[in-house]
């Protein structure tokens, strides 16, 4: 009990309600803007929140993380257009309702589904956190080792059809953070003569110009376009009677984001398909979905909106982000010295709790205000795209030169700003890239302390967690090895087939 109130005392501070006000609108306004994201928002605020109290600033990416889905379903909906990259599923169903004149039916249906997936999800991770203070104290250097890899082993695995590309970018990530001065030999690594290089790449650096940046330069380079949205008209509140009928679907799509919001690598979009395929399998209708059904609209935007709160589950715990979003929160904690992890829970076990009140508030302030601000949002997703270009640049450089008054600073954001904008138009993963910076530090940190202590390379994984964890990497380095042996065997009789018929002729 002292530890909750000791939350609710530290959401009422002023200052943290401000932050969360700010975040949490914000983030539905730059969610409802096709073309920003959340990514680009937060990588932008990053330098701002190191001067702030670490649950001021995390309570303001917080609220821009957890509300930009909520915005993100209106262009969906409206024009066909996901405001976010994770609302694509929701304009399938949407969209079509939308056609037949049911628009205000559609929006007040994703924002009723959107709010039960996001108190499904902190009641989730709420209710996991007594488990993760018991748990926490038993990871040591060698289980953090482990759990690292098997988290960036999910992150390369995830992105199917491009696992090599991941993996490349992935190990390109883990080189970046090698760079610079060695902290315990004192010896310059990979730094070629150059004296910038001495103090490493910096993280942010790196997130500003794969996030902001090549995003600036993508809406710079893309045809002007200013999306038009018609204004909704009916009441908002319509869509929570009706969600009633479909509690079943909600729930099970909550279920599912949660679950995979806690495994790194596959976050929203895999909760959303496997939640829309379940709806539309148990469904007496089935073939209303993509024409228009509320069981499919449902089931993505409670899938998605459970994710984010599922997701700081690994990062409290372990310290381990399981996508790029967590992985530029997990800044903030570092730069204030709080480190994520088994002591967070003993230490600042106050922080953990008001970061949970500060997920519940930020799901009622955006429901509140989206139920009486629908067309207000309608008028500003048709700011111009190469307007938004130019102030994303703006913002993005004035938050890179602000982290250490430097030019090369600015100079190495835009050299990541173009190969983001390469790696965008060759349709290939950033994330990768960030997570390998993140996780890699981990490895290598957590490694280098484990090493004294082992004798043998069994002595690894002599303890209970740290075996288990081994054996999930080998399950799933073995699944995936099945999994192509499959669609090897799907594709040969094909190829045998044709090579037969080029004999015959």
């Amino acid at each position: 009990m002292e530890n909750l109130f000791a939350g609710l005392e530290m959401l009422a501070r002023w200052d943290v309600m401000l932050a969360l006000f700010v975040g949490s609108i914000g983030g539905v306004i730059i969610g409802a803007i096709p073309g920003v994201g959340p990514a680009v928002a937060i990588a932008i605020l990053l330098p701002a929140t190191f001067s702030l109290d670490p649950i001021v600033g995390l309570t303001m990416l917080l609220g821009i993380y957890g509300s930009s889905m909520y915005g993100g379903a209106i262009p969906a909906v409206l024009i066909n257009t996901p405001g976010t990259a994770v609302n694509a599923l929701t304009s399938y169903d949407g969209y079509p309702m939308t056609k037949r004149g049911e628009a205000h039916r559609a929006v007040s249906l994703a924002y009723s589904a959107s709010f039960w997936g996001g108190i499904f999800g902190i009641g989730c991770l709420i209710l996991l956190s007594p488990v993760l203070a018991i748990i926490a104290p038993m990871f040591g250097s060698r289980e953090i080792f482990l759990a690292a890899l098997l988290g960036i082993i999910l992150v390369i695995l995830a992105h199917r059809g491009q696992i090599f590309a991941a993996g490349m970018l992935a190990m390109f990530g883990i080189f970046l953070q090698t760079v610079g001065l060695d902290a315990v030999t004192y010896t310059q690594r990979y730094t070629f003569g150059f004296s910038f290089l001495s103090s490493g790449v910096n993280l942010i650096v790196v997130v500003l110009g794969l996030f902001a940046l090549s995003q600036a330069f993508f809406l710079l380079t893309a045809p002007d376009n200013s999306p038009d949205a018609k204004p909704v008209s009916g009441k908002m509140t319509a869509g929570i009677k009706e969600l009633m009928k479909h509690k079943r679907v909600a729930t099970v799509a909550s279920g599912f984001g949660v679950i995979l919001g806690m495994i790194p690598g596959t976050g929203e979009f895999t909760a959303q398909f496997m939640s829309y395929t379940y709806a539309q399998k148990t469904s007496k209708t089935p073939d209303d979905f993509g024409k228009g059904s509320p069981e499919g609209l449902i089931a993505s935007e409670a899938a998605n909106n459970a994710v984010p709160a599922a997701a700081m589950i690994p990062l409290l715990a372990l310290g381990i982000p399981g996508e790029a979003l967590t992985a530029m929160m997990l800044s903030v904690f570092y730069v204030h010295n709080v480190i994520p992890g088994p002591q967070l829970f003993q230490s600042n076990i106050d922080l953990v709790y008001g970061l949970y009140f500060a997920l519940i508030a930020l799901n009622v302030i955006v429901m509140v205000f989206l139920l009486f601000s629908t067309n207000l949002l309608t008028k500003i997703i048709r700011i111009p795209t190469r307007f938004l270009g130019v102030l994303i640049l703006l913002l993005s450089f004035v938050g890179v030169y602000s982290l250490r008054n430097s030019l090369t600073d600015c100079m190495i954001a835009a050299g990541f700003g173009v190969l983001g904008l390469i790696l965008k138009r060759l349709n290939l993963p950033i994330v990768p890239i960030i997570l390998g910076m993140v996780l890699g530090g981990i490895m290598e940190v957590k490694l280098r302390s484990a090493l004294p202590r082992l004798k043998t390379p069994f002595d690894m994984i002599d303890r209970p967690i740290s075996l288990i964890l081994f054996v999930l990497i080998l399950l799933v380095l073995a699944l995936h090895v099945r999994t192509l042996i499959k669609e090897w065997r799907a594709h040969q009789p094909e190829e045998d087939h044709d090579m037969h018929d080029s004999q015959l002729r």
